[in-house]
């Protein structure tokens, strides 16, 4: 090889210029020459003394209370920070909007309207709790009046639950309500109360004045309003009961004013009647629980707790004006209750009492239509309020009876019935081979036609599914 050009060029075979300063490279630095050309050269290693590090110091952390004071001091200073800036957002910005309030004006509403419950508990001396707030007075003699009229309802039901493996539990359950003697014929006594208290039972009992016990029977209802009346008959009552009790006074809801004295008389809680007073806050309220809409209540200060429901609303000349119900009851709010309106009820209920009294059915007895329907609100598929039948089972009694799929049952024996399980509720009184008048909306090339089909009831065997 050409020795000058291994001299003159950079390392890469290319040539370096006279005047170009001379790249070092690695193959002249660490390369010896043979008669074979270059070859390489370890380069001789010197060792370095390592650097000795001077230990650094730890740094002492900050105690508890310097770090306390010290996110003390960050929070002031970002919270003045953000007055500050929210002011003047506020005050230059946003100066003419209007203020929004954050509290529900109804609430406030309600809440300023009804009055403080004030003091004390006392006894009339006859075991009966009276509850007085402000404005009230004694109302002593009313409750002695009133009382006689009253009733506690226990309501027995069943309970039933499942485990893990599928199995099925039922037990006993109690309920217990308040009623109020209302009429009387010459076989019975007529007893209003909400429909919530005496619903899904197995037999019911009522507790008198004097207390003796008698067995009740449902006369009719109407879940629509929480309203029905049960009854129970004479002649099982001794001479000195029935000279214990009597029938209440029916006043007029509709000349109620707002500030004057509401009674309320009840079993709260079931512990027994006690009286509780206040003043009427309102009416002609509305209000919307578990779906259904109440409207056209009575808000009272008098406090109405479980066990209150069915009982009286009195005036302060002891009539009665409404009916408690503690289903219709606000938690957010204290000191107020509802009532249902005498007035609007005076009519149905005397319509209930000319009914025939019904025990409820065994589960061997009880008729059935054999129908499937739709377990919900119907008016959200366009029809009106009742069953909208999606099934009637081939050889069934409503099949028999001309009942179709897309029927709507509206009525039974001229009981409104909302949705299918009010409807299974009422048909637990009727036995197999009774027969039941069915008010039936039917869609007829597009329009709405109500017409009544009489139905022979089935035993078990008439249904497959759930009616």
């Amino acid at each position: 090889m050409d020795e000058q050009f291994y001299n003159n060029n950079n390392g890469y075979g290319e040539k370096s210029s006279d005047n170009e300063q001379k790249t070092p490279n690695i193959y002249e630095e660490n390369t010896h020459k043979t008669e074979y050309g270059y070859t390489w050269q370890e380069p001789v290693r010197v060792p370095v003394k390592p650097t000795e590090q001077k230990p650094v110091k730890e740094r002492k952390k900050p105690g508890f209370v310097k770090k306390l004071f010290a996110a003390m001091a960050f929070g002031l200073a970002f919270g003045a920070c953000a007055a500050g800036s929210f002011y003047a957002i506020n005050k230059y910005v946003i100066k003419d909007e209007p203020k929004t309030i954050e509290t529900n004006a109804e609430v406030e509403e309600l809440q300023k309207s009804v009055a403080e419950l004030q003091s004390a508990i006392a006894s009339n001396g006859s075991g009966t709790t009276i509850v007085t707030t402000a404005g009230s007075g004694d109302v002593t003699a009313v409750v002695d009046k009133v009382m006689p009229s009253m009733v506690a309802i226990t309501n027995k039901g069943e309970y039933s639950t499942s485990d893990w493996f599928g199995r099925r539990y039922t037990r006993e359950v109690e309920s217990y309500g308040s009623g109020i003697i209302i009429g009387e014929s010459d076989t019975e006594y007529f007893i209003a109360t909400n429909n919530h208290v005496i619903e899904d039972n197995i037999s019911l009992s009522v507790l008198f004045v004097d207390n003796t016990t008698a067995d009740a029977y449902v006369k009719g209802y109407d879940s629509s309003i929480d309203i029905s009346l049960i009854a129970v008959a004479k002649e099982g009552l001794s001479a000195e009961t029935k000279a214990a009790i009597k029938v209440a006074t029916i006043g007029d809801s509709d000349s109620l004013k707002i500030g004057e004295t509401a009674i309320a008389i009840g079993n709260a809680l079931g512990y027994g009647q006690s009286v509780t007073t206040g003043v009427v806050s309102a009416l002609g309220r509305e209000i919307t629980i578990d779906g259904n809409v109440y409207s056209n209540l009575i808000q009272t200060s008098a406090a109405i707790n479980p066990g209150n429901s069915g009982g009286a609303l009195l005036n302060s000349k002891g009539e009665v004006v409404g009916i408690n119900s503690s289903k219709a009851g606000d938690s957010q709010i204290d000191n107020m209750g509802f009532a249902i309106p005498i007035s609007e009820v005076k009519d149905i209920l005397q319509e209930f009492s000319d009914r025939e009294t019904r025990a409820k059915a065994s589960e061997d007895e009880r008729g059935y239509l054999g129908i499937t329907f739709y377990d919900g609100d119907a008016t959200v598929l366009g029809y009106p309020a009742g069953v909208y039948v999606t099934a009637v089972n081939p050889g069934s009694p409503a099949e028999k009876a001309g009942i179709y799929m897309g029927d709507v049952i509206t009525k039974v024996d001229g009981q409104s019935v909302k949705d299918g399980p009010a409807l299974k509720e009422f048909l637990g009184y009727y036995k197999s081979g009774e027969t039941v008048t069915l008010t039936i909306t039917r869609n007829v090339n597009g329009e709405f036609t109500e017409t009544s089909i009489d139905v022979v009831l089935g035993g078990i065997e008439a249904i497959q599914t759930n009616q």
